[in-house]
């Protein structure tokens, strides 16, 4: 992931991990449906990155289109 700054604070956020109370890593739907696979349910999700300001905490969520 590359480096983001954080908008508030200016300095460089840094990685974390965000889970569900289940413990799951979270994941985000696309909407992305093509072909008989897509028609299954394949590939219709993305993983999310997370990255959390250091100095006040601000956590943001990109979706991992990669």
């Amino acid at each position: 992931m590359d480096h983001r700054r954080c908008p508030d604070c200016g300095v460089t956020m840094e990685e974390t991990t965000v889970r569900s109370q289940e413990g799951f890593t979270l994941t985000v739907d696309t909407g992305k449906r093509t072909g008989l696979l897509g028609k299954l349910g394949v590939g219709t999700t993305a993983g999310v990155d997370a990255v959390c300001c250091p100095e006040c905490g601000l956590v943001r969520l990109y979706a991992d289109l990669e």
